[in-house]
Order: C-alpha cells, then structure tokens, then sequence
C-alpha cells in the first residue's frame, strides 16, 4: 500500500541527464585559452620555478577542457546527434588527442590545434540546440 502510495504519478523523460542549458563547449574552450596563454608565456621565460608553476597549470586546465569534452560527448550527445553528425565521434577523439598533446607541450601551436577542434565541436553543439 506504501508503495502505491509513494509510487510517481507522472512518467517523464528527457533527452539529456539535466535540462538543456547546462552543457555548453565554452567551458572547454575556456580552459583551451588558458592552456595556450600559459603556453605562450612559457615561450618567453627563462626562470624554472615559473616554468614549474606554469607546466602544472597548463596541465590541470588541459586536464580539465578534456573532461568538458568528454561530458558533452557521454552526456548532451545522443544517438540522433550521431547520426546527423557521423564524423562527431572521430572530431571527438582527435580534440582529446589534440588536448593531450597541448597538456604535454611548450608549443602554442599544440593548444591553437585544440582550441580549432573545439570550434567543430562549439558548432555542431549549438546546430542541435536549434533543432
């Protein structure tokens, strides 16, 4: 009888785990930017402790625009997205590569290559909002 009673009246379902809105690619690019500022400044100073500071907040950020990636791709991206977009799988793929290589370089070029494929993903993203 509790269990009745307790029991959802309304069955509902949604197409993301939270409602639209709270996925966006900008967090990911965000922390791109930083990752290839750092990487810039990195470029042009001698001092070690610096350099030091400077790898390991290149590395959490880099660390952190992958999780973004990886969120939108197991989260906000479903099967219909997939579909329209068949090369959204291997875009994924190559900017989590792309970020990787930027967490593990000194060269600005490495977090540009990242912050380009992020771009791909920013736009397909926002083409599904609107459908």
């Amino acid at each position: 009888m509790l269990s009745r009673l307790f029991a959802p009246k309304v069955k509902v379902s949604a197409h993301c785990d939270l409602p639209c809105g709270v996925y966006d690619p900008a967090q990911a690019r965000i922390e791109a930017e930083s990752v290839k500022a750092v990487q810039e400044k990195m470029v042009g100073n001698d001092d070690p402790h610096f350099k030091a500071r400077a790898t390991v907040i290149k590395e959490q950020r880099a660390e952190l625009a992958k999780h973004h990636v990886s969120v939108l791709w197991s989260d906000y991206f479903k099967p219909p997205h997939f579909e329209k977009y068949p090369e959204l799988h291997q875009l994924v793929n190559d900017t989590l590569k792309a970020l990787s290589a930027a967490k593990a370089s000194t060269d600005p070029a490495t977090g540009q290559k990242a912050l380009d494929y992020i771009a791909q993903i920013d736009k397909i993203f926002w083409e599904t909002k609107k459908a």
